[in-house]
């Protein structure tokens, strides 16, 4: 009779770990996870949701990224409704002048 075994748990810190483990050495995640003996999928998933939850340095967030977009296409169209009122004040000037 064979009983499956639980499954384990791994502390905070040690996920945190591995993470910088693969995230500073550069190496892929399947030589890191066999020398932690967890599964690359495992460890392909802390290292997915730790990249997730912090950007890198000087990058925005993809929501973030968004709103960039969103308020460059506002400022894109505000500055061409104030060129326009420009030209529309200059017309105007002209044609009131005695």
């Amino acid at each position: 009779m064979s009983m499956k075994n639980p499954p384990r748990r791994f502390s905070p810190q040690f996920r945190a770990e591995a993470v910088q483990m693969v995230l500073v050495s550069g190496r892929p995640i399947a030589h890191v996870a066999k020398e932690l003996e967890i599964g690359p999928q495992l460890l392909g998933r802390w290292v997915h949701d730790h990249r997730a939850a912090n950007p890198g340095p000087g990058g925005p967030s993809p929501t973030e990224s968004a709103r960039i977009r969103e308020l460059e296409e506002k400022n894109r169209v505000l500055a061409m409704e104030n060129e326009f009122l420009k030209k529309a004040a200059a017309f105007f000037a002209k044609t009131l002048q005695p």
